[in-house]
């Protein structure tokens, strides 16, 4: 897993400088929301990451992420969220939103997307989730009385209601200041995000 990390974070470092000379196109690299999304925090660019930890396209896009959230400038704020657009995809929502509630999130995140995609564990159900997360020090009692909670039912359905918003079908996708969306699996998208970053610094 490490030199998976090593050669995506290289590319996506590399995609820093490549972004700014590209001249990507709507409708083809990237796509306009129709009706924009109000940001959390209007005074930075907000760049949202929905993923789900049994697809295979956002666990090749992670590395990349990862990568460019080393050098996140200091203008753009970076949120996760976990899609919960099916039942199935919902549990592992509710165990990321776990993880966060927990204090685990950074130590699980890239762990639980290696043991189901390198390792070809099951780890997509709640039961499943739960016995993940005791490696974390977190009894399946603990998590599952967590994953039932009022607070993780309210996250799932912000990111019910945010992927209905910007009326997804399927990740990985990330969004850009409310106003576009960017989906791909490789340092492409990094480069597209790049751009319609500064496509936003010079609209204010």
């Amino acid at each position: 897993m490490k030199k998976f990390l090593l050669g995506a974070v290289a590319a996506s470092v590399l995609a820093f400088s490549g972004s700014a000379m590209a001249n990507f196109v709507a409708g083809q690299d990237y796509q306009v929301v129709a009706k924009p999304v109000k940001v959390e925090k209007p005074g930075k660019i907000e760049v949202r990451e929905f993923f789900w930890y049994g697809c295979g396209h956002c666990f090749a896009l992670e590395p990349h992420m990862q990568g460019w959230l080393k050098k996140l400038p200091k203008d753009v704020r970076f949120v996760r969220t976990p899609a919960a657009m099916n039942p199935l995809w919902e549990q592992a929502a509710r165990a990321y939103y776990v993880s966060e509630a927990l204090g685990v999130r950074q130590k699980a995140h890239l762990q639980l997307f290696h043991d189901i995609h390198d390792k070809q564990r099951p780890i997509l159900e709640q039961a499943q989730l739960a016995k993940f997360y005791t490696r974390y020090g977190i009894s399946e009692e603990k998590f599952n009385t967590t994953y039932k909670s009022f607070p993780i039912t309210s996250k799932i359905a912000q990111a019910k209601n945010l992927a209905a918003q910007y009326q997804l079908s399927g990740v990985p996708a990330v969004t850009v200041n409310g106003k576009y969306i960017v989906q791909g699996n490789d340092a492409k998208v990094i480069q597209v995000v790049n751009y319609l970053i500064e496509k936003e610094r010079k609209a204010k």
